[in-house]
């Protein structure tokens, strides 16, 4: 007669020896804030302050952090226990550094929603003191400056990083890349300042003008478009070049034909991001753009108002119906978070849709 001895199971399934259940860090995480909760509830009750639900996240994720640690340790072994430590803590810096972009965001559009109308859009400021009037204005001034600024940041940060990449060697390339590093960390007063003396010098003191913001901005654009540029065409393999040079095309028809169209999506990502971070700087319109009620189309000619300085206005100097004036802002401050927002997607479509596809 023969007998059979069954394997312990763990034996029989060796894939799945000592490991936890999926379901255990859930559920850890989920004691270790009950007992959080308790302990914050404690706190509370000792002190008779408010219950406090920050007290209550951190001792949960601490506690969370220690037994998923040791039961880890215990059970699946030194190595997966520091897995789970390092995924933890990554996870929790990663939800902790989200919390104040979800409250800006859940904030912003809370309070700007009170004045998102039909009247908001289609209306400026002029001869507005309490309630009513809108931002048309401000959405005319800051497109319009934002687009001169791109006029002129674009072609020379473009070019620039086409030398730097394609033809400079020696001191003048080390010079213009140690500007353009010096320029990348310039706050964007000084930026403002400098376009307000360059003006002075021709018109005289006092002088307020949107191209003189468009002025401000493009400094503070053309380091990025340099640098995005830089990066792009540098990813082009010098293969391509090589080909074109080699079938007699000289070098500048190369870089058109053949370096740029390859480099594009991620230039025009560039350029559009380098936009996005430009569109709500308040500082240096302030200074040179100035502010105003009124309409006005022409760059050239008189004050510009634009969506951050709208803003800042209208919070810092509220009227008899101060309300009205902090709806504005908000309502405002929302819709430049909507254009960048826009110009973020427009960016990741342009990169999706115009990169060079594999297999070709």
């Amino acid at each position: 007669m023969t007998t059979t001895i069954s394997a312990p199971r763990q034996a029989q399934n060796p894939l799945t020896a000592g490991q936890l259940p999926r379901w255990s860090p859930w559920a850890t995480l989920l004691g270790a804030l009950l007992v959080g909760a308790a302990v914050a509830g404690l706190i509370a009750g000792a002190s008779g302050a408010q219950f406090s639900i920050v007290t209550t996240a951190v001792i949960g994720f601490v506690l969370y952090l220690v037994a998923i640690t040791v039961v880890s340790q215990l059970i699946e072994g030194g190595r997966k226990a520091t897995d789970r430590f390092v995924t933890g803590l990554v996870t929790g810096a990663f939800l902790l550094a989200l919390i104040p972009l979800v409250s800006l965001v859940v904030t912003v559009v809370a309070n700007g929603l009170a004045r998102f109308d039909l009247e908001f859009f289609t209306y400026s400021m002029r001869n507005v003191v309490g309630e009513g009037g809108g931002v048309l204005h401000a959405i005319v001034g800051t497109l319009l400056v934002t687009l001169w600024a791109a006029i002129i940041s674009v072609p020379v940060g473009i070019f620039t990083a086409i030398y730097l990449v394609e033809y400079g060697k020696g001191k003048l390339a080390k010079a213009i890349t140690f500007f353009v590093d010096v320029m990348t960390g310039i706050p964007s007063i000084v930026a403002g300042l400098f376009a307000y003396a360059l003006f002075a010098l021709f018109f005289g003191e006092g002088v307020r003008s949107g191209i003189g913001g468009a002025v401000a901005l493009s400094l503070l654009m053309i380091p990025t478009v340099v640098r995005s540029t830089e990066e792009m065409l540098k990813l082009v393999p010098n293969d391509l070049r090589e080909a074109s040079l080699a079938l007699g095309v000289p070098k500048w028809l190369t870089i058109a034909k053949v370096v740029l169209p390859t480099a594009l999506a991620g230039i025009v990502t560039g350029v559009t991001l380098a936009v996005a971070r430009v569109i709500g700087e308040t500082a240096p319109l302030l200074v040179i753009a100035g502010f105003t009620t009124n309409m006005n189309y022409n760059v050239f000619d008189g004050r510009m108002m634009t969506l951050p300085v709208f803003a800042y206005n209208q919070y810092v100097s509220p009227g008899v119906q101060e309300q009205a004036y902090f709806d504005r802002a908000w309502a405002a401050a929302l819709i430049l978070i909507l254009i960048v927002m826009i110009l973020n997607i427009v960016a990741r479509l342009i990169a999706h849709f115009f990169a060079p596809k594999a297999g070709r």
